[in-house]
């Protein structure tokens, strides 16, 4: 019910509901009065488990309209930190780099479409509704467009010249847009020489890498606008 109260608080617009019956009266009560005419269904525990294809649920789905999609220009328009999510394909990893993204400060989320989308029942779920309310679009360019938009790149990735997350130039940059890549494959090498800084997570214990959306927590807190 939290999730689905985040996304009517965003502006979604809701389409159905399906509940168990012993919630019409009780956690889904307010969220059913908030949608006005729209259908209610119920069902039991199972039938949710099925659709849902988890055994646990919190027995209230809701279906909503999925918004038209933003241009880049106005996802990015006042954004001072914009994360570029490029080719991570697992949901869990998009909902909690959002939820990181939310609580860090981070004003808009840029998708390559090789990646997975926020919309995914998991990635909404992990993200515990912040897919609702950091503004994101699919990224169908290059990382050099995103110079036309004000913005210098930092590219997330361990390489011979890559200067640390601390480096204070990074910090000073008005607009600054952080690539993440997948942590098994990274980022392509082309996107790597098109970024304006390569940046690494100095890290201890010989490790050499982070999962991409723990990275992405460092990251989005080491760089986020401080004033």
């Amino acid at each position: 019910p939290k999730v689905i109260r985040v996304a009517l608080d965003a502006g979604y617009e809701p389409l159905a509901l399906l509940c168990e019956q012993k919630h019409i009266t009780g956690d889904a009560a307010d969220i059913i009065s908030r949608c006005g005419d729209v259908p209610v269904y119920t069902g039991g525990r199972e039938l949710l488990a099925t659709l849902t294809g988890y055994v646990l649920t919190r027995g209230v789905l809701c279906a909503m309209r999925r918004p038209a999609p933003r241009t880049v220009e106005d996802t990015c328009r006042d954004a001072r930190r914009i994360v570029v999510i490029d080719g991570v394909v697992d949901t869990t990893n998009i909902g909690a780099i959002f939820r990181s993204a939310a609580a860090l400060g981070m004003d808009a989320v840029l998708l390559t479409r090789n990646s997975c989308d926020p919309l995914n029942r998991r990635a909404v779920r992990v993200s515990m509704g912040s897919v609702f309310l950091v503004p994101w679009t699919w990224l169908d360019g290059t990382l050099s467009d995103l110079a036309r938009h004000g913005f210098r790149t930092a590219a997330m990735a361990l390489t011979d010249d890559s200067i640390s997350i601390a480096d204070p130039v990074l910090a000073s940059e008005p607009r600054l847009a952080i690539v993440m890549g997948t942590e098994g494959e990274g980022l392509p090498p082309d996107t790597i020489a098109a970024a304006d800084y390569v940046v690494r997570i100095p890290m201890a214990h010989g490790v050499d890498s982070l999962n991409v959306a723990a990275a992405a927590a460092v990251a989005f807190w080491q760089l986020r606008a401080t004033d």
